[in-house]
């Protein structure tokens, strides 16, 4: 399929994802409270640590699947998703099993709540891990319908599981008992439907073989890249994971519940960063197949600069206009004002960590999983210490502050160890034009003439749609100052795929013009 399809698709589901998940928060207050939200923020916590479990099999399954697919055998790659298959149940039921141990020291130990009994919490938790055992085998399948570069699929099948865990449970909260419980038991029932919808969905693509079975071969075959991957993971999680670990200790659940709402807003950006991932990993795998350096690399800086275009304006509007949002969101004034400051700061974070996505997306292409196991470790190491001093000195502020320092010296660092290895003497051009251009752009205009928008009194209406003008026009003008990227656009975008004198022709073009 054509990039744009691709992209449209991840694009549709992030974006739906994200406003669902945004429009049903403010009931989920309503029924539950603060606190109670709290466990929704520390499920997802939970959620995302247990994924150390992955072994790195899910990423795996997407690089196999896009390289069987470049070389057009992609039905052998049935065999191998059969076979991790059975590993991925099997650890669906382990995970259980281990939460409903450990509950009963979770409830005791580190959560700490001033209104919900011990005995609500510890069913709460019990019930995690079960939604969290449903879900378990969807990444698999969803890497073999994105390593196949199936994004439509995996999307429909997406909008249509998030819209009936997220909606589903407002019905269940507001008619049925407004209790976390309840909540929990809701998302086990529908992670297990969308988990068995994305498995019959998987082998419609890659279809079956007449002969399939468990087969350790084919896990031999895999293991050093999975055990790699394994690291990455281990070490990715625990520093995306890190501060909100730390801050559900250090904090009260009730701040962490503020933490984590606003973790929610900033994490919207991922609506443009996870499908753009989705889409440049296995194409960059499969460039890497087929050795086409001329093109990866044109389709490394343009893709770089054309996400941060739409990227860092985004982020810098939601920054800048934080309390306003929050406002028109929550309907509390005092509510709003508070939380401003930490949506900006996570805002900050998530998007200079967002451009280090293309780095990564070029490691795992080339199948180099020790470098970015070795970024990661360096960067758990700063952000522990960061984390416990900037938040015990100043709470949650301070925990938000040290996310946006350590994504700064992560974007830094992680330029500098990626190009010394790979595209080397590309980093300081990639870090200066195609991040550094979009980010200054966004800055100038939508930071600074936004923040005087704010001192004229308009309404919250007023301002979020000069705000967003700006975030657009910020956007054209990056496309504008970018030879490359119009290009790109036009190659990825508007030309036929098929007929290879489009691409020698713009490639020529675009020689010319650097």
């Amino acid at each position: 399929m054509r990039l744009s399809g691709n992209l449209f698709a991840g694009l549709a589901n992030s974006i739906w994802s994200a406003l669902i998940g945004l429009a049903v928060v403010p009931f989920y207050l309503k029924y539950l409270g603060i606190e109670a939200y709290g466990l929704i923020g520390f499920f997802v916590t939970t959620q995302a640590l247990l994924s150390l479990l992955d072994m790195g099999l899910a990423p795996t399954i997407n690089r196999e699947v896009a390289r069987h697919s470049a070389s057009g055998n992609l039905k052998e790659a049935g065999k191998l998703l059969h076979t991790l298959a059975i590993v991925y149940w099997g650890m669906a039921g382990i995970i259980s099993l281990l939460i409903v141990l450990l509950a009963p020291l979770i409830t005791e130990h580190w959560l700490q709540s001033k209104s919900l009994s011990q005995q609500t919490i510890e069913h709460a938790v019990i019930l995690m891990g079960l939604v969290v055992a449903c879900r378990w085998p969807i990444g698999l399948y969803q890497g073999a319908l994105i390593g196949a570069q199936r994004l439509t699929i995996s999307s429909g099948i997406n909008i249509a599981m998030v819209t009936l865990g997220s909606l589903g449970a407002v019905m269940v909260l507001a008619f049925v008992a407004p209790t976390i419980e309840a909540f929990f038991i809701w998302q086990a029932g529908v992670g297990l439907v969308y988990a068995t919808t994305m498995r019959w969905a998987a082998w419609r693509v890659i279809g079956r073989l007449k002969d399939i079975r468990f087969d350790i071969d084919k896990l031999k075959q895999i293991w050093r890249f999975s055990a790699g991957m394994s690291g990455v993971a281990v070490s990715g999680i625990i520093l995306m994971q890190l501060d909100k670990v730390l801050l559900s200790r250090i904090l009260s659940l009730e701040d962490f519940g503020r933490y984590a709402l606003a973790g929610v807003v900033a994490n919207g950006l991922y609506v443009l960063l996870t499908p753009t991932f989705n889409i440049i990993y296995p194409r960059l795998s499969a460039l890497v197949v087929i050795g086409d350096t001329e093109k990866l690399i044109e389709l490394y800086r343009s893709g770089t600069r054309l996400l941060l275009a739409a990227l860092f304006p985004i982020a810098t509007a939601i920054a800048v206009f934080a309390e306003e949002i929050l406002a028109l969101w929550t309907g509390n004034l005092s509510f709003a004002s508070s939380m401003a400051p930490i949506v900006s700061l996570l805002l900050i974070g998530t998007a200079l960590n967002g451009a280090m996505h293309f780095p990564y997306a070029l490691q795992l292409a080339f199948g180099m999983t020790r470098l970015p196991l070795m970024i990661n470790v360096i960067l758990v190491i700063i952000m522990i210490p960061l984390t416990i001093l900037l938040a015990m000195q100043f709470g949650v502020i301070g925990g938000a502050t040290a996310w946006a320092l350590s994504s700064c010296i992560y974007l830094l660092i992680g330029t500098l160890f990626t190009h010394q290895t790979l595209l080397k003497g590309l980093g300081l051009k990639w870090l200066l034009w195609d991040v550094g251009m979009p980010l200054c752009l966004s800055l100038l205009v939508v930071g600074i003439v936004g923040g005087e928008v704010r001192e004229w009194g308009y309404s919250n209406n007023v301002e979020l749609f000069i705000g967003s003008g700006l975030a657009f026009f910020t956007f054209l003008l990056v496309i504008l100052l970018s030879p490359r990227l119009r290009f790109a656009v036009q190659n990825n975008f508007f030309s036929d795929e098929k007929n290879p004198m489009i691409e020698i022709k713009v490639n020529k073009a675009l020689r010319r013009r650097l």
